[in-house]
């Protein structure tokens, strides 16, 4: 029985790899189509929508499996109910990437300074997604408070991404509408990097049975 609840164990971990790559993949679209100034075909990242929300619903499916199914310890109930709250932060982080998708197509070419620093919040949040959900799977503790520290990155770029665009609109007031477009879509990457903290901290969880928001917000 236990070795079969173990080869579960490991689908529920490829589920999760899978949807983490398809929401990296999704943020990778984006910062693309932001920094060649290129439109984003609304199909592309439609699909890639759908396929995270399906994705989500599959490993809800077995993680009810498994606890109503098998009989799971303590340490197996927090893996299980660990990444149930893992996908849905994953599942938010393909809603923005549409969302991103939608902003980019109101965004003529621009030169805008702030498109590289946002580039590197896109890069940065990608990064943290995937780590967050490979320290799931490897159990690795200090990968997922890594991840939690790599945050400040992403807020830091977002800082220079907001002194940028308010100089732009200072220089030339013309340049509001697409300096607002740019700080929405900085403030959507920022909050896949939060994500990708939130699924850190339930890493943390699975791992050693404490949820970290006040350790982490002390950081």
């Amino acid at each position: 029985m236990r070795t079969r609840f173990d080869q579960e164990l490991g689908k529920l971990n490829v589920e999760l790899i899978t949807m983490g790559a398809l929401c990296e993949e999704a943020i990778g679209l984006v910062a693309g189509a932001l920094t060649k100034g290129r439109t984003v075909q609304a199909a592309d990242i439609n699909a890639l929508e759908v396929r995270i929300d399906h994705k989500e619903r599959d490993i809800e499916s077995l993680c009810m499996k498994l606890l109503l199914q098998q009989q799971p310890v303590a340490g197996d109930l927090r893996v299980i109910s660990s990444a149930l709250k893992m996908i849905s932060d994953m599942e938010r982080i393909g809603d923005q990437a549409a969302d991103i998708a939608e902003t980019l197509q109101y965004i003529t070419d621009t030169e805008a300074e702030s498109k590289s620093h946002i580039a590197e919040m896109a890069a940065a949040a990608g990064r943290m997604v995937t780590d967050a959900v490979s320290a799931f799977v490897s159990k690795d503790l200090h990968q997922a408070k890594a991840v939690m520290a790599y945050d400040d990155k992403v807020d830091a770029l977002f800082t220079q991404v907001k002194e940028g665009l308010t100089a732009m609109i200072s220089e030339n007031p013309k340049n509001g509408e697409i300096c607002l477009d740019l700080l929405m879509i900085a403030k959507y990457f920022e909050r896949i990097g939060d994500h990708a903290v939130n699924i850190a901290e339930w890493v943390m969880f699975s791992i050693t049975g404490r949820h970290c928001e006040a350790e982490t917000a002390g950081r």
